[in-house]
């Protein structure tokens, strides 16, 4: 009895199931993404940038940011160890990759190194709505510059970039600042010294919460706290910087946002006089603001913004970000900007770890996934599927051969065509799966049309306007609409004629 209830036991089928944070993407969504990529690589290589491909995969200490943890490097990446027992790790970003590669073809590259690349990057983080484990970035980064001039060019690329995607100018802005600036407040506010590292970073914190909080609500972070509520017991509490009142009029007087940059630079050389960094970092700013400027970019391109902080740690110079100023809603019908779609600046130490030399650089970033998200939301990209290949119909099985030269004809043509390879029986079948296919034709040829030496073209991108009109099954009958009869020999020609009529692209 046990050996039969074995014997009936059925195998258990494996379920099909999507890692989460991750998103498997159909064709419309790649040729969105495909037609953002080449728009970005046509600006990138005006700009003289050249290509450039690492692998997904960097020995882990080469990332730079994270160390092992316990047994296993697993923090914020994803690792494995290798047969010789050296840990591995999928890249975090760009970046980190692109300085291994700078480092271990120094002697060979030019310099400065003008760079793109794009590709997926890969975060071992906690998934929700809009953030994936894998995404993909679009690079660009000049290697072995050190002056302003390198940071300015970035800038007037990510504003031309978001103009060649079709974001009106007004609607986006790139928004510059400087690590130096923020170290100088720090030291000016006698925040210096590895045992005050924790009350920094919460300042850095607060001042990055300037674009949606007002001043007053900031000055609690910077201070003794902030009540998520607004009022002492209401909500969650975030704990403040505890900086005096006069230390927290200093970074919000270098921090306040202003429409003139020149303003920004006055404010920040006031209050940071005595700090050598602040008045480096204050030199450059003013240095990027005049050859924008001198470009022709105006503050409604790109503008200094005090408020900008940037989260990686290894920059040390100028950052940027570039910011949507189109609005959505959130969940609850209230309107909210989509905010940064992309964002850089000076790495100046990245490259220097493999060199034990200084070696300056900056780059750029764009989260082509993000974006590609916010110009559907925005109506600025196409998300309909292109149209499929023309399909041959197979109507007499044992003339497979004649079907499929007509197939090798149009594709000699460079007209996307295929033979329908399922099973032939039920023409109706056919004509559902070129439809399913967003075929803009199918062709037929029966015994009858083959022995007068033609084919019939059934246009069905007309077929279904004119679907859509005719009321009766009579009427559809009576018109058989968008299908006509052609000589063999015209077939290319008559097929070319279709795709022209609804403008889809054939070779």
């Amino acid at each position: 009895m046990p050996a039969m209830a074995e014997k009936s036991k059925k195998p258990q089928k494996l379920k099909a199931r999507l890692p989460r944070g991750l998103e498997d993407r159909g064709p419309a969504a790649i040729n969105a993404t495909r037609a953002m990529v080449e728009k970005i690589r046509a600006v990138y290589e005006l700009y003289g940038f050249e290509p450039v491909e690492t692998p997904a995969m960097e020995y882990t200490d080469a990332l730079g940011k994270f160390l092992p943890d316990q047994d296993r490097p697993n923090e914020g990446v994803f690792s494995f160890q290798d047969d010789d027992e050296q840990w591995i790790s999928l890249r975090y970003d760009l970046t980190a990759p692109l300085a291994r590669y700078v480092a271990e073809n120094f002697d060979a590259l030019p310099k400065p190194y003008r760079s793109y690349r794009f590709g997926y990057v890969f975060r071992n983080e906690k998934p929700g709505p809009g953030r994936f484990r894998q995404f993909m970035q679009f690079d660009a980064d000049t290697v072995g510059s050190a002056t302003p001039a390198a940071d300015a060019e970035i800038c007037m690329m990510a504003a031309d970039t978001m103009e060649a995607l079709g974001i009106p100018r007004g609607s986006y802005v790139v928004k510059v600042n400087n690590r130096k600036v923020l170290d100088g407040v720090l030291e000016a506010i006698g925040l210096g010294g590895e045992e005050n590292a924790g009350r920094r970073l919460t300042v850095l914190r607060a001042i990055d919460k300037l674009d949606k909080f007002p001043a007053d609500e900031v000055r609690k972070l910077l201070g003794p706290g902030r009540w998520d509520g607004g009022e002492e017991g209401k909500g969650d509490f975030t704990k403040g910087a505890e900086l005096s009142p006069a230390d927290a009029d200093i970074v919000l007087a270098v921090t306040q946002q202003r429409d003139d940059w020149k303003q920004a630079i006055a404010a920040a050389e006031t209050y940071l006089a005595k700090s050598e960094v602040g008045q480096a970092g204050v030199s450059e700013l003013e240095e990027i603001a005049k050859l924008v400027a001198a470009s022709g970019y105006g503050s409604d391109r790109i503008r200094i913004d005090p408020t900008v902080v940037r989260g990686l740690e290894y920059y040390t110079g100028p950052v940027y970000e570039v910011e949507l100023l189109l609005d959505t809603k959130d969940e609850k019908g209230r309107p909210v900007r989509f905010g940064s779609v992309g964002g850089g600046g000076r790495y100046d130490g990245l490259v220097s770890r493999f060199r034990g030399e200084p070696v300056p650089a900056t780059g750029f970033s764009i989260g082509v996934s993000r974006l590609q998200a916010a110009l559907t939301m925005f109506g600025q990209l196409d998300t309909q599927a292109e149209f499929g290949p023309v399909v041959v119909t197979v109507f007499d099985r044992d003339r497979v051969a004649d079907y499929q030269k007509m197939v090798a004809q149009l594709r000699q043509a460079g007209i996307r065509a295929e033979l329908y390879l399922g099973n032939p029986k039920n023409m109706g079948n056919q004509l559902k799966y070129a439809d399913r296919r967003n075929s803009p034709c199918v062709i037929i040829q029966g015994s009858d049309e083959k022995a007068r030496g033609e084919v019939q073209v059934k246009d069905l991108i007309e077929g279904a306007k004119a679907a859509a009109a005719i009321a009766s099954n009579q009427e559809w009958r009576e018109t058989r609409p968008a299908q006509f009869s052609c000589a063999e020999a015209d077939l290319v020609a008559k097929v070319r004629e279709v795709l022209a009529r609804h403008d889809v692209a054939w070779g």
